[in-house]
Formats: C-alpha cells, sequence, structure tokens
C-alpha cells in the first residue's frame, strides 16, 4: 500500500498531469479559435450566396419558376455550411500544426 502512495505522488506523474492539463488547455483553444473562424466565414459565406441567390429569383425567368423559398434557403445554408466546416477544420489543423512546432513554455 505504501508504494503505491509514493508512485502516485511522484515528480513524474506531476509533470505528466500538468503536461496533460496544457494539452487540454491548448486543444480547447484551437477549438475556440476554430469556432471563430468558422462562424465568421459562414456569415461571409450566407451574404455572399443570399444576395445572388436572390437576385437571380427576382430577374431569371427560370429561377423564378424553378426555385422556390425551400430551395433558396437550402442554397444559403448550404453554403455557409460549408464554409464553416471548411475554415475551421482548416483553422484547427493549422493552429495544431503550428503548436507542434512551438510547444508553450512551462509555467
Amino acid at each position: 500500500m505504501a508504494k503505491r502512495n509514493v508512485a502516485a505522488n511522484s515528480s513524474f506523474e506531476r509533470t505528466s498531469l500538468a503536461s496533460l492539463d496544457q494539452k487540454l488547455a491548448l486543444a480547447k483553444r484551437c477549438s475556440h479559435e476554430g469556432v471563430m473562424a468558422g462562424a465568421k466565414a459562414a456569415v461571409v459565406a450566407t451574404i455572399a450566396s443570399a444576395i445572388p441567390t436572390l437576385a437571380s429569383v427576382k430577374m431569371l425567368p427560370w429561377a423564378k419558376a424553378n426555385l422556390n423559398h425551400s430551395a433558396q434557403a437550402l442554397i444559403i445554408s448550404t453554403v455557409a455550411g460549408a464554409a464553416y466546416f471548411i475554415v475551421a477544420d482548416k483553422t484547427v489543423l493549422a493552429t495544431a500544426r503550428k503548436n507542434s512546432f512551438n510547444p508553450p513554455s512551462n509555467p
């Protein structure tokens, strides 16, 4: 029983727990940056796809006849969703790659 207490309180154990906490904090920061970048990209993509979609429905006879409100919403939301996931994924990967080459210093 005494050996377990010594092993649990060893400096290696504390170092690995600190390292794990540091890695967890870094992962949270990477994912937060990805979410924020993805949300910004989704807003821009929504505006960039809504304007031509709505304009084409007003001006083009084919679009007016074939694109109802559901189709218009589907086009716009698909572009926004794709932009979100692409940018968020690229941001998380870029941040993780940057942090793997430049690990944070120990406190």
